[in-house]
């Protein structure tokens, strides 16, 4: 091919013709939209960092869920803020925790709407790590047997997949084979397979009140600079019987998000993180840039890269946009 025989600007004069030789698409249904639950009722805390995100209680996450199912959007995933956080986070695998409670609410009213639960201690331990504290380190096989306390507590709630984001070696497996042997044979797992030790987080970690009181997470979670390393990883957690797998941050792991697809051709998740949200939220309030049209942007790349779903913060808005 070459000009002038072929000319690509064709495909492009008007909207229609773009429309029909678009690649990639972008629909509510790729969404799964982050909740922040919290005890208490008609409760709504505003996160500073990142506008248009609460703390809410069960009821009105509730609310939240009934609109986002309204919009088209299949799943949410739920993070806990519990009452009291001690060493263990016995709140994380309490039937009477915040998150069981909240799943039990939403599976009641908003019964069709996929539920996901984040499985891991940091919004529950007082030190802010995500699992057993041993020295200055997180003991990682100690640390399995809590998340496999907590993974079933929200499995007897009534969640839908329960996703592992602590980054231990092995709870994959562990998490599979306790669902199994207490009969949630069918209660899936999207593991956190790649999850980069970023500094994108850390507008959730006020969302969640997760900070580490102590060093930091990199002993356990990814070196940015690895990409090899992912393959890995993803190809250990598919191995221990992972039903789908998530890159995390996304929009600076564009590459893993594409090596991962095309290397295992699993469900493939990326996780457009609070960091990235908030950055999009404070140029688009500052004027700097089109906060919708550069939002439409970075999923469409998302879902471009390889991604069959993107947990987004943004996804109400995005779902308001593909219905109007």
């Amino acid at each position: 091919m070459r000009f002038p025989d072929y000319r690509p600007r064709r495909l492009r004069k008007n909207e229609k013709l773009r429309e029909l030789v678009r690649e990639t698409t972008l629909t509510s249904g790729d969404l799964i939209y982050p909740l922040f639950v919290c005890p208490g009722k008609d409760h709504v805390q505003s996160v500073s960092s990142m506008p248009g995100v609460a703390q809410l209680s069960a009821d009105r996450a509730v609310k939240e869920c009934q609109e986002a199912s309204a919009l088209g959007i299949p799943a949410i995933i739920l993070f806990g803020l519990p009452e009291r956080k001690d060493p263990l986070g016995s709140e994380a695998y309490s039937d009477r925790g915040v998150v069981q409670t909240t799943i039990r609410e939403i599976k009641e009213k908003v019964p069709d709407l996929l539920v996901m639960t984040d499985v891991c201690l940091c919004e529950y331990t007082d030190h802010g790590h995500c699992g057993v504290v041993q020295g200055a380190d997180v003991d990682n096989d100690r640390t399995l047997e809590l998340l496999c306390k907590e993974a079933l507590s929200h499995a007897r709630a009534g969640a839908d997949v329960v996703a592992p984001s602590d980054m231990m070696d092995g709870r994959v497996g562990a998490i599979r084979k306790a669902l199994d042997q207490e009969g949630f044979k069918e209660v899936a797992i999207m593991a956190y397979a790649a999850k980069y030790a970023s500094g994108f987080y850390g507008p959730f970690r006020e969302a969640a009140e997760s900070t580490p009181q102590f060093g930091d997470r990199r002993s356990y979670q990814m070196d940015p600079a690895n990409a090899d390393e992912a393959l890995r990883e993803v190809e250990l957690d598919i191995a221990e019987g992972a039903d789908i797998v998530m890159v995390k941050p996304a929009m600076a792991y564009l590459d893993i998000v594409y090596r991962v697809k095309q290397k295992f051709g699993y469900p493939v998740a990326a996780y457009n993180v609070s960091g990235e949200y908030s950055m999009i939220k404070a140029a688009g309030g500052n004027g700097w840039v089109d906060e919708e049209r550069i939002t439409w942007e970075v999923l469409l790349c998302i879902k471009r890269a390889g991604a069959d779903m993107i947990l987004s913060y943004f996804a109400k808005e995005v779902a308001r946009r593909l219905r109007a």
